[in-house]
């Protein structure tokens, strides 16, 4: 099996943790969103280090024993070249191997961890579980505290009750969700809010910092949250796979009930039930006999399933890295999968400030808009700042001009080239003042030689007259003969992939407007146009 090529970001983690243990500290942290390939990085990690452990060997330490087989398959998929053993109940298979991975409760047990040795490296997965008692004792035993390389990796280094900082010293290296979507690791989501009446979340207490199960789940199941999420995954999901986080076990269960009443087949999960029933669950899931997972404590965790594009949260929580946990699980990308749907499940509160979906990322964003996506909302925010405040005061100036200017939804104003080239405007440093830009799909944003700053009138001209000298001109042309014509078939098919919708009566050059406005607004969202003015 062929080896994973480390992605720039993975490898960038590993720098980060190799020079940290250059320094002063020993116990480094890579915080990576759900879907980023921690795998991919402590595997390649080991085999780097390994050269430098003079015979010692690698542990792996997973939350579960039934995520060992995951992890240690995953590691001998990333690097073929390592000997990897598991250490749990009857199986020892740590002689004669360089990984050992090992769940943290057979750790636990003295004999079994004192059977261990020559353990030069540490790796912790879900490492926001370490500052449990568990941990700390199983660290100290393979020397965590003198001095031995530990790197612990999590989607979120929070933990209710606190405690991680006297675990982890350094955060060495993190990536924002919203980094991998705009990268295209993983896919966008949009939001649903599913509001159920007479859920009053007030009534709910906390503990250790959040909504307590218990009451959760009985104020879930007092106020029909089945039938209306149900409802909802009818109306906005039905042609996706999905799963549902619950708070307790009785409401995942009545979660699937009410999904297969109205025809969405739909089986429950929990960490309790028989592990052989819990694996035959899962496979209908992957195989698609099944269409909906509903689970309570136990997909928040090592749940790969990338055709999920559907995450119900019927567990509503005050903690940013549960909530992070949950929705990650549906982001993965996959094929024919566009986007990730999140139905969140809301009920009156005043007391409790819960988390939401700008909570995904630690970019500055505002709740999205009914129907936006959460990278469009941050875009639309960061965006607007600098360019989408412009108050352009002479518009009739395009609207008279022969040349085909078109504007973006964030008010820029250019003149489409060719699919891979167009000119646009930004206000300059002086009232009265704009600048031309040139953006190409090969050199991105790039100012013209010299950058001259010019009232609108003039820069208008300019910029026309460069526009003529890089394509013919009848392409620049409002009247050209081609716009009258209906549509062609390939214009209809982009917008469709690219969900431009076309009002009806439009012509050939009225879609042409609207293909280059979606795709230059595009365009532009991915590069800073503030530092390019």
């Amino acid at each position: 099996m062929p080896e994973f090529k480390p992605r720039p970001y993975q490898i960038k983690a590993i720098e980060a943790l190799a020079s940290g243990w250059d320094g002063p500290k020993n116990r480094l942290a890579v915080v990576l969103p759900t879907g980023a390939g921690k795998t991919v990085v402590f595997a390649n990690l080991i085999s780097q280090k390994l050269d430098q452990l003079n015979g010692q060997r690698a542990l792996v330490i997973a939350h579960r024993e039934e995520l060992l087989e995951q992890a240690a398959a995953k590691v001998r998929a990333v690097r073929p070249d390592l000997r990897v053993g598991i250490v749990k109940a009857q199986r020892n298979e740590h002689q004669d191997v360089d990984v050992i991975v090992a769940s943290i409760q057979t750790l636990a047990v003295e004999r079994r961890r004192k059977a261990l040795q020559d353990i030069g490296l540490i790796i912790v997965d879900e490492c926001h579980h370490a500052a449990a008692r568990t941990y700390m004792d199983v660290l100290e035993h393979f020397g965590a505290w003198r001095g031995l390389p530990v790197a612990g990796f999590t989607a979120t280094m929070t933990r209710q009750g606190g405690g991680l900082a006297e675990v982890w010293e350094e955060v060495v290296f993190t990536l924002d969700i919203l980094d991998m979507i705009r990268d295209g690791y993983l896919v966008d989501i949009r939001g649903k809010r599913v509001v159920v009446e007479g859920l009053d979340l007030d009534k709910v207490k906390t503990r250790n910092g959040d909504l307590q199960d218990g009451q959760l789940g009985q104020a879930l199941e007092d106020s029909d949250a089945a039938d209306v999420v149900a409802d909802a995954y009818r109306q906005f999901a039905s042609d996706r796979a999905g799963v549902v986080f619950t708070p307790t076990v009785a409401t995942a269960q009545s979660m699937a009930d009410s999904l297969n009443d109205i025809g969405i087949s739909s089986a429950a999960v929990w960490g309790d039930m028989p592990r052989e029933a819990r694996q035959t669950a899962l496979k209908w899931y992957e195989a698609g006999e099944v269409q909906v997972l509903t689970n309570c404590a136990v997909l928040t965790e090592g749940f790969d399933a990338p055709h999920t594009s559907c995450v119900v949260v019927a567990r509503p929580t005050k903690s940013p890295g549960l909530y992070c946990q949950m929705v990650g699980r549906g982001l993965r990308p996959a094929p024919g999968k566009a986007d990730a749907l999140l139905l969140d499940v809301m009920g009156a509160s005043t007391r409790h400030k819960l988390a939401s979906i700008v909570d995904l990322t630690s970019r500055t964003a505002s709740t999205p808009k009914d129907g936006q996506s959460l990278r469009e909302s941050v875009e639309e925010e960061e965006f607007a700042a600098p360019i989408g405040s412009v108050e352009w005061e002479d518009v009739n100036l395009f609207h008279d001009s022969p040349v085909r200017w078109l504007q973006t939804d964030a008010g820029i104003w250019f003149v489409p080239l060719t699919p891979r080239m167009f000119l646009f405007l930004v206000r300059g440093a002086k009232p009265g003042g704009y600048r031309v830009r040139r953006w190409d799909s090969g050199m991105g944003v790039r100012p013209p030689t010299p950058d001259l700053e010019a009232p609108l009138a003039e820069t208008m001209r300019w910029t026309e007259d460069q526009a003529r000298r890089l394509v013919h001109p009848s392409y620049l042309e409002r009247t050209a003969r081609y716009r009258s014509r209906p549509p062609s078939p390939k214009q209809r098919s982009w917008c469709r992939f690219n969900r431009v919708p076309i009002p009806a009566g439009s012509t050939a050059g009225d879609v042409s407007d609207l293909m280059d406005i979606h795709a230059t607004g595009r365009a532009l969202r991915d590069y800073n146009i503030a530092a390019a003015a």
